[in-house]
């Protein structure tokens, strides 16, 4: 219940949703209640017109004077999240006088709901979304990595070169791993963006069914160049998890810019 429904803070004590809370006592059933009757159509077209880079929207900082931003033509992606729920504050930074907020998604019912959203809204309408994120969860409890690059590489491939052409929000190089990393967010995984090691951040990090996978994304011209594999190794980006005893998989995904697919998709078991 604290998972699903808590973490919503103003610098003090957390607090929980209460419309979640009553709704689940009523129907004995962990939902996104407040999420599906609260959320408006307009933030998800202004992430998208202001082509969002997902990975990074629950690690805004921001200040106090933006987040009491009104001006609804003019305001802040952070400000308009935080103001209507989707964001909450983190950790209250005072640099000499000055204050600063950290925010981030308050609980894995925003999380989850907000990336589900996002992403049926950033792929073309015909693609089983769904279906491909059952598919993923099926995929990640049988470690079946050859099945989870036939599952992006479809993916990607199934999106007509039409919609491309006529929908901004795929001709940026971030749209990629968004839609990447959102099928993982949507299911409500414990997913971690741009975690820093003392080498380096890794692209994105799942701790998922007592198992670690570390993902670094790459955008190439048109064909696999091995980088990104290359960099978890050299890095060592999984250094940082030894200490929990789990099997470590690396895996480096490559973009290619002019065929508009997932090209590469290198694995390393148990690392």
């Amino acid at each position: 219940m604290k998972e699903w429904y808590n973490g919503y803070n103003w610098a003090g004590t957390s607090v929980y949703n209460p419309f979640d809370l009553l709704l689940l006592f009523q129907k004995r059933e962990f939902r996104p209640y407040w999420f599906e009757t609260g959320t408006p159509p307009f933030l998800i077209d202004l992430l998208t017109r202001r082509q969002a880079w997902l990975p990074e929207l629950g690690q805004l900082e921001t200040d106090a004077e933006l987040l009491s931003t009104f001006e609804v033509d003019n305001i802040a992606t952070e400000a308009l999240m935080f103001q209507a729920g989707y964001l909450t504050i983190d950790e209250e930074i005072n640099l000499d006088g000055n204050w600063f907020y950290r925010l981030r998604y308050p609980n894995r019912e925003v999380f989850q709901s907000l990336h589900a959203s996002l992403l049926n809204a950033w792929t073309p309408q015909g693609q089983p979304v769904t279906r491909q994120r059952m598919s993923l969860y099926r995929l990640l409890l049988a470690n079946d990595f050859s099945g989870l690059q036939a599952l992006f590489t479809a993916f990607f491939a199934g999106i007509p070169h039409d919609w491309y052409r006529n929908n901004p929000i795929a001709q940026y190089e971030g749209y990629y791993a968004s839609v990447f990393y959102s099928h993982f967010a949507a299911l409500g995984l414990d997913v971690r963006l741009e975690d820093a090691t003392s080498h380096g951040r890794i692209d994105m990090a799942v701790l998922f069914n007592g198992q670690v996978y570390l993902f670094e994304f790459k955008v190439v011209e048109l064909v696999p160049e091995g980088k990104a594999l290359q960099q978890i190794r050299e890095r060592g980006y999984a250094e940082k998890y030894r200490a929990r005893g789990e099997p470590i998989h690396l895996i480096g995904v490559e973009f290619s810019r002019e065929r508009r697919s997932v090209v590469g998709f290198e694995v390393e078991r148990g690392y």
